[in-house]
């Protein structure tokens, strides 16, 4: 059985301003930090299709600290795609952006892939928390 995370969030930013924050590293750093303890993840993301990457941080007792991915799509502002595997899991994230208008832009994230309720759990929670470290990196 695979399991699907499904989220939306909203931010007051411009479309173009948030598909750089999801596809520049240096911005990426900023936002996708160790849960654990608050540090950038250093990364080598591109956003280019067929491109291998890695989050990389401190590892802890309960994880390597890597993060291994290969960007699928890429379909600038609105569509972004790529595999995300770590700890044995191996998910494909999805984000599409959609100009709201006023100012406003929607960010739909799918993860899928997953394979129980304590991976979708702990899913759910990184990236709800890593997307509020988004909305400061947009006030910037």
């Amino acid at each position: 059985m695979s399991l699907t995370l499904s989220l939306d969030f909203q931010y007051k930013t411009s479309i173009v301003k948030l598909w750089s924050a999801l596809t520049d590293s240096s911005k990426l750093a900023k936002w996708v930090v160790n849960i654990h303890n608050g540090q950038a993840m250093e990364n080598d993301f591109k956003p280019v299709v067929g491109h291998h990457f890695q989050f990389r941080t401190q590892p802890t007792e309960w994880w390597d600290g890597i993060v291994d991915g290969e960007v699928l799509i890429v379909e600038a502002p609105n569509r972004l795609s790529y595999t995300w595997a770590s700890g044995g899991e191996k998910h494909t994230v999805t984000w599409t952006l959609q100009d709201l208008g006023d100012g406003k832009v929607n960010l739909h994230l799918e993860q899928t892939g997953i394979s129980n309720e304590p991976a979708l759990n702990g899913a759910k929670y990184g990236w709800s928390k890593w997307c509020g470290e988004l909305e400061k990196v947009l006030e910037q």
